[in-house]
C-alpha cells in the first residue's frame, strides 16, 4: 500500500512537472508572438486587447460556474484583472516594443526583489539573509542585463515600461497575500477567467479597440524576415500563451512544490530570450545572459525566502506559495 501511494505521489510529481514546463513554454512565446503584430501596425494596446478579450471570451464557461467568486472576492477579482491582467500585459508589451523581448521580461523578474521591499519597508516584516542576497543577486544581474556601464544601452522608456509590468505584479501579490486571510482560497481558475473580465472590461476603455487597424490581422507580419500570418500569431497568443499557460500552470502549482514550481517558472524568462534570439535575431551579450542568469536566480531566492504573513521571525521559505501561484496566473 505504501509503495502504490508512494508511486502515485511521484507520478502525481512528475505530471506537474511537465506541466509547469508545458507553462513556461507558453508563456514564453507570448512577447515573440506578439512583437511582429506590433511591429506590423497594430498599438501594443490593442495587441493587449486582443489577446485578454480573446483569452476572456475561451475561459467565459469557466467564470459562469465561479459566478459565487463575484459575491466572496469582488477585492481579488477586480485587483487581479486591474493588476495581474491589464496592468501587467500593457506594460510588457508597450515595452517590447522599444526593448527586446528577454530584456523586458528579465526587468520584470525584479518583481520577487520589489515584494521584500514592500515587506521590508511597507509592512516593516523582518526578512532573511538569504532574501537579501536574492535582492543583490537580481539588482546585479539587471545592470548587466541593462549594460548599465555603457550608460544603458536600451531605451530608457522601454526599461521603465518593463518596471511597471514588475510593479503592477507585486500589486497583484500584496492583494493575493491580504486576500488569504480568511484561510479559504478560492478557485485559481475562476480568479483567471474574472481577471480577464475585468481585464477585458478596463482595457476596452483604455485601448479603445474600435480605432484599430483590423485589416492587420488579414495580411501577413514579418518575423526576422520570414513572412507569417498575423492570425496565426494572434491564435497563438490567445490559445497557447494565455489560456494554455495560465491553466497548465495553475494546475501544476497545485502538484509541485512552491520551490519546484519556482524553478521551473524561471524558465519562461529563458524560452522568451531564446525564441526572440532565434526567431526574431535579438541575440545578447555574454555578460547580458550571465546577468540574466543571475537575475533569475535572484528572483528565485527573493520568492522562496519572503515570510509568511503573520510571521514574527523571519523564515526560508514561508508564504512562498501564494505569490508562486500568483506568478503562475500573470503573464
Amino acid at each position: 500500500m505504501h509503495t502504490s501511494e508512494s508511486s502515485r505521489a511521484s507520478e502525481g510529481k512528475g505530471v506537474g512537472l511537465g506541466l509547469a514546463l508545458v507553462s513556461a513554454l507558453a508563456f514564453g512565446g507570448s512577447g515573440v508572438a506578439a512583437k511582429p503584430l506590433i511591429e506590423a501596425g497594430l498599438d501594443p494596446l490593442h495587441v493587449v486587447w486582443l489577446r485578454v478579450a480573446g483569452a476572456a471570451l475561451v475561459m467565459l464557461p469557466l467564470a459562469v460556474r465561479h459566478r459565487a467568486l463575484l459575491r466572496s472576492r469582488p477585492a481579488l477579482l477586480a485587483g487581479f484583472g486591474l493588476l495581474g491582467v491589464a496592468g501587467v500585459q500593457a506594460f510588457y508589451f508597450a515595452s517590447i516594443s522599444r526593448i527586446p523581448v528577454g530584456v523586458a521580461l528579465l526587468v520584470e523578474y525584479l518583481a520577487p526583489a520589489l515584494v521584500l521591499g514592500w515587506v521590508r519597508f511597507v509592512q516593516r516584516r523582518p526578512v532573511t539573509r538569504a532574501a537579501a542576497l536574492g535582492v543583490v543577486l537580481a539588482v546585479g544581474g539587471l545592470e548587466c542585463v541593462v549594460e548599465v556601464w555603457s550608460g544603458l544601452s536600451f531605451d530608457a522608456l522601454g526599461l521603465l515600461l518593463a518596471l511597471g509590468a514588475a510593479c503592477c505584479q507585486v500589486g497583484y501579490f500584496v492583494l493575493s497575500d491580504q486576500g488569504s486571510d480568511s484561510g479559504e482560497v478560492p478557485d485559481p481558475l475562476g480568479v483567471i477567467a474574472y481577471g480577464l473580465l475585468v481585464g477585458t472590461a478596463v482595457l476596452t476603455v483604455v485601448a479603445r479597440p474600435w480605432t484599430m487597424d483590423f485589416s492587420v490581422l488579414a495580411q501577413r507580419a514579418d518575423m526576422n524576415g520570414t513572412p507569417v500570418a498575423a492570425g496565426l500569431l494572434l491564435g497563438w497568443i490567445v490559445l497557447i500563451a494565455t489560456v494554455l499557460a495560465y491553466v497548465t500552470g495553475v494546475v501544476s502549482v497545485r502538484r509541485l512544490s512552491p520551490a519546484i514550481a519556482g524553478v521551473v517558472a524561471c524558465l519562461e524568462a529563458v524560452v522568451a530570450t531564446v525564441l526572440a534570439w532565434v526567431l526574431l535575431g535579438e541575440h545578447l551579450s555574454a555578460p547580458q545572459i550571465v546577468g540574466g542568469a543571475v537575475v533569475l536566480l535572484g528572483a528565485f531566492i527573493a520568492q522562496s525566502s519572503t515570510p509568511a504573513k503573520g510571521s514574527v521571525e523571519p523564515v526560508a521559505t514561508g508564504g512562498a506559495e501564494s505569490r508562486l501561484s500568483a506568478r503562475e496566473n500573470a503573464p
